[in-house]
This record gives C-alpha cells, sequence and structure tokens, in this order.
C-alpha cells in the first residue's frame, strides 16, 4: 500500500493521532501484538455476489474450503463484520445440511457436524448480505476508512462522478464483504462470480475466465486465482472504464481508466512492462502472476493498494498532459504497487508487527526504478526526501521498526516502516554489495514463496547468501529505534602530518556503522572508509601534507542519520564542485542559503549548480537566489534567463520564471506571456505567478485558465490571492484544500491564511456544490492525521458550523436554488458530525 500523506503546506500543523486499541494480545508484556494463532487454514474461497445499488447493499454466497490447521477441532470462527447472515450449512458435494451458528459482534462462529483432523477438509456455505455503510471499525491516519465495500455515486445523482464499486481489504476490511479469517497469515486461492449491469465491466484477482450475459440486462463474470494469497488482498472493481491493453512476454497487463483519460493510458502507466521486466531481473525472480492490472478509484480512501494482480489507485493517478509533461507523480507509486507482487503478495508479513517485510521493501523499490530509469542522483534525491520526512519527525524516533507494542495496527503504516524503513534496507545493500544483496533477496522469495515470513527470515536469508552474521544490524535497525545522531571535530598533528576526526554520537543508545569520509588534501578528496563501534565517541586519523581544507562525513550519503556540522561557504564550494554523490552537493548547495548575497563564494556555488546535470541541483539553486540583488543578477542573469526558456526539464524552466519573476523587470513579460501559454502545468502557473508580481493587471483575465488540480501546495498558495480577489468560480473547488484550514495557515502564515479564510468565507457564501465537497472532503482526510487533538477539533468544527450558518443564510436568500444549497448543508452537517 502506498499511503496518502497530507502536506505540511495544507495542514499547517500536524497532529498526532491517538487511536483506540486493538484487543489481540499475550500476556508477556502490557501491549504485546501477537501473530494470529492459526486454528483454521484457509484452502479455497468461492463467491457468488451481485449488487443492489439503492440500498448499497451486497447479496453474497460462499463456498468456504477449510481444515484444521494442527489441532482438530469442531469449529470455525469467521470475521464477517456489519453483515446479515442467512444461512450457513455444510456442503458436500452439492448437498447442503444445516448447520447451527451464533453471530454476534462481527463474528461468526459455526459448529461443524463433527471434528476435523488436521488436512480433513471440509466445505461450508453461506449466504450472506454485506451491507458496508453498518460496519462499525474506523479508519486511520495511513487508511482513512475501514468499511470493505465502496459503492460511488450508486444512484447516479452526481453528475461530476463516475458510478464505481471497489474493494479495500486492508487492514482487515475484507470481512465486510465476505466471511473469512482476515488475518495476514491466511492465504487461500479464490474464484469470484461477479453479476453486474452489462454496461459496466469487472476487474478481480487472477483471469477472467468465462463472462456470460444474462437476462435484464446484466452480466455474470467469473475471475478465478489459482494461487494462494492473503485474504486482505481479495479485490474486486466495477465501473465504466476504458481498458487499455498492454503486456509483458505472455501476460497480459491491462490499464482500466476513466474514458476521459483513456488518451493518456500509455503517457501514465506505459512504463509498467518496463518495471516487471526489470524487477524480475533484478531478483532474479519472474513477475509471478498470470496478469497485471491496474485501476482507479474515486474517492478512494488512501493512495494505493496491491491487491494481487488488481492493484488499486487513488484517482490522483489520472493526468493529463499539462501534468504529466512536467513529471508523472504517480510513477513511483505504480513502481511500489508491482513491487509489493514480489514483497507483500508472494511473501507476505506474517503479522502487522512485521509489516516492514512488506512496505520498507516497496518503498525501496521506488528507489531501484529510479536508479534504473533515470540514475543515481534521481534516486538518491528521491530516498533523501524519504528519509528526511521521518528525520524531521521527532515522534518516530522512539519507535522500532519491527514493532509488538502498537496502539492500532495501521500505526505501523508510518514513517518508520515506509520512509525509514527504505533507508535501513539502502544502508544494508551498500553493506553486503549488490550481488549479496538481491541474492538475498531472491533466496527470502524462494524459500518462503505463497507463504508468510518476518523480519527473522530476511535477515537469516540474507546471512545464507553472505556468510555474514547480521545480527547487530537487524538487533539496531529492525528490533530497535532511533538512529545515529553525529557531529564531529577534527585536530591537525604538524608532527605526524595526520588529521584525527572524533566522531560523536549523542542519543542514548550508540550504533555501530560504516561510514565514508572524504578528507581534502590540497582541494581534492580521499575517500576513507572506516567503522564507528557503538561507542559515545570514536576517533580516526588520516594522513595529510596539511590541515585539511575539509573534511565531509558521510560522504557518500548512506548513513541514515542526524549529522550536524559547520562549513563555510568556500568549503560548500569546494565540496560540491568536488562530489560525485548527489547527497554531499546537495548539502553543500543548501548549506549556503544564509550566504547567499553575502559572500562570492556562494554566488560560484550557485552559478556551478545552475550548471548541474541534475535538474533538481538545478531548481534548488533557482529557489535559493535572490535576482533583485544587482550582484546575483550580474552573475546569475543570463543562465537563469536560458534555463527559462531552453531547460530541458519543464519544471526547471518553472523555478527559473520564478527566479526572474524576483527582479519585478518588465523585460520578462515575453517569456511569461509565452509561459502561460505552455503545456506545462508548472511553467504555466509560475508564469501566472510571474505576470502577477510584475504587473498584475495581465493576470486577471488569465487566472481561470490555470489547471490547478494536482498542482503543487506551492503553486495554489501563489495564485490563492488573485483567485479570491478577483472571484474566478472555476477555481474554488481547487482552492478548497487550502481554504479548509485557514485557521491552522494562520499559524504559521498569517497573509496566506488570511487569503485561506477569505476563500472559505467565498465558497461558503457562493452557491458551488463541488466547492463544499471538495472542502469537506479533505477535512475528512485530514481527521485521522490531526486524531483527537481537542484544539484541532474545536477548530475545524467551529469552521464547519460557521460555514453551515453561511449556507442556511444563503438558502434564505436564494429559496430557488433549494436543492444544490442543501447538499451543501448535507455535507457539512456529515462533516461536523464525523468531527465529534
Amino acid at each position: 500500500m502506498r499511503k496518502v500523506i497530507l502536506s505540511m503546506a495544507i495542514l499547517g500543523i500536524m497532529f498526532s493521532a491517538n487511536v483506540s486499541a486493538q484487543t489481540e494480545t499475550s500476556g508477556r508484556e502490557k501491549v504485546y501484538r501477537a501473530t494470529h494463532t492459526k486454528v483454521t487454514e484457509l484452502k479455497h474461497t468461492k463467491l457468488k455476489v451481485n449488487f443492489d445499488y439503492q440500498k448499497e447493499h451486497m447479496n453474497g454466497e460462499e463456498w468456504l474450503t477449510a481444515s484444521p490447521y494442527f489441532y482438530p477441532t469442531n469449529e470455525l470462527t469467521l470475521d464477517a463484520k456489519g453483515m446479515l447472515i442467512h444461512e450457513v450449512a455444510l456442503d458436500n458435494n452439492g448437498k447442503k445440511s444445516p448447520l447451527k451458528y451464533d453471530y454476534k459482534n462481527d463474528v461468526l462462529k459455526i459448529t461443524l457436524d463433527k471434528t476435523y483432523q488436521k488436512n480433513q477438509d471440509y466445505t461450508v456455505y453461506i449466504k450472506y448480505t454485506s451491507r458496508p455503510n453498518e460496519v462499525k471499525q474506523e479508519g486511520s491516519m495511513a487508511i482513512n476508512d475501514a468499511k470493505g465495500l465502496y459503492f460511488i455515486n450508486a444512484q447516479g445523482t452526481d453528475p461530476d462522478l463516475p458510478t464505481q464499486i471497489w474493494t479495500q481489504g486492508e487492514t482487515e476490511s475484507s470481512s465486510a464483504w465476505f466471511p473469512t479469517i482476515d488475518k495476514p497469515n491466511q492465504k487461500t486461492t479464490q474464484e469470484i462470480y461477479m453479476t453486474v449491469p452489462d454496461k459496466y465491466v469487472t476487474l478481480s484477482n487472477g483471469v477472467l475466465k468465462t463472462s456470460q450475459k444474462e437476462s435484464n440486462g446484466l452480466r455474470t463474470d467469473h475471475w478465478v486465482m489459482d494461487k494462494r494469497h492473503s485474504t486482505y488482498l481479495f479485490f474486486m472493481g466495477v465501473g465504466e472504464y476504458a481498458i487499455v491493453k498492454d503486456k509483458w512476454k505472455n501476460i497480459a497487463v491491462d490499464y482500466y481508466i476513466e474514458k476521459e483519460y483513456e488518451p493518456y493510458a500509455k503517457q501514465i502507466y506505459g512504463n509498467t512492462p518496463e518495471m516487471i521486466e526489470f524487477f524480475s531481473k533484478k531478483m532474479n525472480y519472474d513477475y509471478p502472476w498470470a496478469k497485471y492490472a491496474q485501476i482507479s478509484g474515486r474517492n478512494y480512501v488512501s493512495g494505493a493498494m496491491e491487491n494481487t494482480t488488481a492493484t488499486l489507485h487513488g484517482s490522483d493517478i489520472l493526468q493529463k498532459p499539462g501534468q504529466l509533461i512536467d513529471e508523472n507523480k504517480w510513477e513511483d507509486t505504480i513502481a511500489h504497487e508491482l513491487f509489493h507482487h514480489w514483497f507483500g503478495d508472494l511473501v507476505t508479513a506474517e503479522s502487522w508487527s512485521n509489516l516492514t517485510v512488506n512496505e520498507s521493501f516497496a518503498n525501496y523499490s521506488e528507489y531501484l526504478w529510479n536508479e534504473y530509469k533515470y540514475g543515481k542522483d534521481q534516486a538518491d534525491y528521491h530516498l533523501m526526501s524519504d528519509v528526511n520526512m521521518y528525520l524531521h519527525n521527532p515522534n518516530d524516533f522512539k519507535k522500532n521498526l519491527v514493532r509488538f507494542n502498537y496502539e492500532s495496527r495501521e500505526d505501523v503504516f508510518d514513517l518508520v516502516t515506509y520512509q525509514k524503513g527504505g533507508g535501513i534496507l539502502n544502508m544494508l545493500r551498500n553493506y553486503l554489495g549488490d550481488d549479496a544483496f538481491f541474492a538475498g533477496m531472491n533466496d527470502y522469495l524462494k524459500t518462503n514463496e505463497y507463504q508468510n515470513a518476518e523480519a527473522h527470515q530476511l535477515r537469516l536469508s540474507f546471512e545464507k547468501v553472505s556468510g555474514k552474521d547480521l545480527n547487530w544490524f537487524f538487533n539496531q535497525w529492525y528490533f530497535g529505534s532511533g538512529n545515529p545522531k553525529i557531529n564531529y571535530s577534527t585536530a591537525f598533528e604538524p608532527m605526524k602530518k595526520q588529521v584525527t576526526v572524533t566522531v560523536n554520537q549523542t542519543q542514548e543508545q550508540p550504533f555501530q556503522f560504516p561510514l565514508a569520509i572524504d578528507v581534502y588534501d590540497n582541494g581534492k578528496p580521499k575517500r576513507y572508509n572506516v567503522w564507528v563501534n557503538a561507542d559515545e565517541k570514536n576517533t580516526f586519523s588520516f594522513d595529510v601534507s596539511k590541515t585539511p581544507d575539509l573534511v565531509n562525513i558521510n560522504a557518500d550519503g548512506v548513513l541514515l542519520a542526524d549529522i550536524t556540522d559547520t562549513k563555510t561557504p568556500e568549503q560548500n564550494l569546494m565540496q560540491f564542485t568536488n562530489s560525485k554523490e548527489f547527497k554531499s552537493r546537495y548539502v553543500a548547495l543548501t548549506g549556503i542559503k544564509d550566504q547567499v548575497g553575502k559572500n562570492p563564494a556562494a554566488t560560484k556555488l550557485l552559478a556551478a549548480a545552475l550548471k548541474d546535470p541534475f535538474f533538481r541541483i538545478r531548481i534548488k539553486a533557482l529557489e535559493l537566489m535572490d535576482l533583485s540583488n544587482p550582484e546575483q543578477m550580474k552573475a546569475l542573469g543570463a543562465d537563469v534567463e536560458k534555463l527559462a526558456t531552453n531547460d530541458p526539464k519543464t519544471l526547471t524552466q518553472a523555478a527559473a520564471i520564478s527566479a526572474l519573476a524576483k527582479t519585478k523587470d518588465k523585460k520578462y513579460l515575453p517569456i511569461f506571456e509565452k509561459g502561460v501559454g505552455a503545456v506545462s502545468n508548472a511553467v504555466k502557473g509560475n508564469s501566472l505567478g510571474a505576470l502577477i508580481t510584475v504587473d498584475p493587471s495581465k493576470a486577471n483575465a488569465l487566472a481561470d485558465k490555470i489547471d490547478l488540480e494536482g498542482a503543487s501546495d506551492e503553486l495554489q498558495a501563489q495564485l490563492l490571492p488573485i483567485i479570491v480577489k478577483n472571484k474566478v468560480t472555476s477555481q474554488m473547488s481547487n482552492i478548497a484544500p487550502l481554504a479548509a484550514f485557514y485557521p491552522f495557515i494562520k499559524f504559521q502564515n498569517p497573509e496566506l491564511g488570511k487569503s485561506a479564510e477569505d476563500g472559505y468565507n467565498w465558497i461558503m457564501t457562493s452557491d458551488n456544490l463541488k466547492a463544499t465537497e471538495s472542502i469537506t472532503k479533505i477535512v475528512g482526510y485530514a481527521k485521522n492525521q490531526m486524531g483527537d487533538n481537542p484544539q484541532a477539533k474545536m477548530m475545524i468544527v467551529q469552521m464547519l458550523k460557521d460555514g453551515l450558518g453561511k449556507k442556511m443564510e444563503l438558502l434564505k436568500q436564494n429559496p430557488q436554488n433549494a436543492a444544490s444549497i442543501n447538499k451543501q448543508i448535507d455535507a457539512l452537517n456529515k462533516a461536523i458530525e464525523n468531527y465529534k
């Protein structure tokens, strides 16, 4: 799963979640999340389902084949959330015999006809109705709803929303649409007969065996999955989609896409076959399933989900050329969910405590894909961005990667499991070397294929292949918490012609790790790879001809650590111009941010960065400079103007246009006016922002031409004041994310907060259903990220109540629009109720 993280720019303030604990524990600790005890072994699940769109119910029949896992038993206990159970029987070759059962508290306990022994199969028949809106379990920060089965615009009342059905099983929500043992360490084969209106297509796990026309305009599709996988990975999708066909070798690769986006399907998804080829070769293990399909769902409750052979993406994947020419922002997620088909679907975490063997690998697959497709600089940039999310969140410092003491199982879907876990795998790869690392991954997959595993089995595979003991690594990085917090000092000894580098760890529990140190002698670096012991202080000596010009620790950027150091602009310039590794260049560049405009070396560094082959470095340099400074303008202006018009990356062009806008020089108006007509959303948006800065009168008529859907937070914030001031109605719903959080934004940026508040009031005094629903949707996403923080609740509820009052007044003034306004009132009332 790729989870949604609402940005700091939108939320303003992040509140830690405080969600209720799950019940399954062991007596060894106050809270210990034991792996689910397997009493029953699922073998095969057969379903026949049809849908009541008006009631938003699903009518189901199930044939569940199982046997005792080890000990004899005469009972079968299933999870079944929010259902009506109509019939339970033993099915013996089609002959049904009624069975006694008890159904309460979302648990179905069935008394079998006799005591069964291990490997003695039986088949239970269950007739039931799934009622997802009756499911009581709530969502979390990672997955904001947990009712398992979702009807989107089921009655077709919203003209702007397609009618869809999709399911979301992770963590334990598959049991909201079929009775099962809803635990990750249960695996079963499956088949599903789905009866739907003939105008819709269907998608499920496995392959489509038959498609049979029925009476009354219906059709039944029969999907079969003949390999075992966990119950949370079961999937159904229904809707009006175009199916764009692709393939890898002889395996079908299909893209189910809303018809409006069909022309762009290959731009969005088209790298998938190359990804399958790359991952198959990298792990020396071919894609293990019969097909691969991807589909998107409206109002999805997270980012994306790796349902086996049928990945579900949120609608953010739906992009048009203006977005795609800048960057396919969903490509990392496409790689992430695909990689799960080895790490997560083929071999599955035996418990949520061990989620790292699913999600840390999927996170690291993003690095692997970027490294292969776009180069190591791009991969290192992506990893740095991920790891920094963890490092800058102090609440995660005390969390183990493998975590047996979580409050909610969904708490484990966090920055530690994903972002820190990916960084840990990168360190392990660099310690073992590529050959051993990927051979270890292969051994883990082959040893545990179609089964469940945990972190210890991962360690054993890497040890088996490499011959190295890795307990030290796993104990501190997997079964421990935190990371090194480092400062260092240097001392030159003239007589010995040596420099002594002392590395200090300031966190409570010291780590041990390999460390790359570059020592600059006469302007040139020499790389030393040292071993840091688990002591507070480690000292290393290196030969030099004189006092070193510079010492750069963690020079390869591999170590996951907080490092404190201070360098002069001259040293940063030297580090930038002599470093091959992205992170050392980036750290040197950002190290001059307080010296820009004050020191010639800082300007030289910016000039060098503008010519860096990696576009993210060029963008960062453009963000740091201020061309309103005459000295910078003289040194950098010509190069920036070239980047604004000729850089191969549209994101760099956009950043250069913003840099030129700071001059407020009208000679650049032709560049900005041309940019407003660009295909690129970034170039178009930043050009409009530049026009606002240099000549506001030219911008007012253009504000409604910018496609802010999917735009960056920075661009939305830049254009918010002009949209609100000029009442650009077409952009109402696009500014809703900022307008929804104006109370919090005010704390950090009062000027932006005032514009966001004005935007909120504008929306609430307008008869615009889409904009109002956008606000309530964003607030719904934020609910679980903010948790039970009383201040946040109070502010959000009061904000919504104020909006409700404005809508009530609007209704009095415009009774002719009662239908639309009442829908908005209902949406606000529901949001208020959900937040209490």
